[in-house]
């Protein structure tokens, strides 16, 4: 597969392949004339890879997890480090979750404060007097 089709398939631009690639994080083979190639699994790598980004995890770190992810080897130094990464983000989760109950409790005191005014009729408007 040419590296557009795998840009459009993960969803990610051509840039970020090439920017995997520079990392070590994604390994294509080469044509003779030069042209990336990649294997069908290169998608779901991508999305992966995305993934770990997404939830803060930096390039170093995913290169030294991903022969833990994709092919099960595991040491113990990997186990650790696959311990430590899901243990930030479960802090993660912990801090956005306080933060969405706080939100909710802003909305909430916000919809007491405006219902009142929703449930009012209008207030009259003056007699506008027209200059002519």
């Amino acid at each position: 597969m040419r590296i557009g089709d795998v840009a459009a398939r993960a969803g990610v631009s051509v840039r970020a392949l090439r920017y995997y690639e520079e990392q070590g994080l994604l390994a294509p083979t080469r044509s003779v004339s030069g042209q990336r190639h990649y294997a069908e699994a290169a998608v779901e790598r991508v999305q992966l890879i995305q993934q770990l980004y997404a939830a803060g995890i930096s390039s170093a770190r995913i290169r030294d997890l991903l022969p833990c992810i994709h092919a099960g080897v595991s040491t113990p130094d990997s186990l650790a480090l696959l311990a430590a990464e899901r243990a930030r983000i479960d802090e993660q989760i912990i801090g956005l979750i306080e933060t969405r109950d706080r939100l909710d409790s802003v909305i909430a005191a916000a919809e007491r404060a405006v219902a009142p005014q929703l449930s009012r009729p209008p207030a009259p408007q003056a007699d506008r007097v027209e200059v002519g």
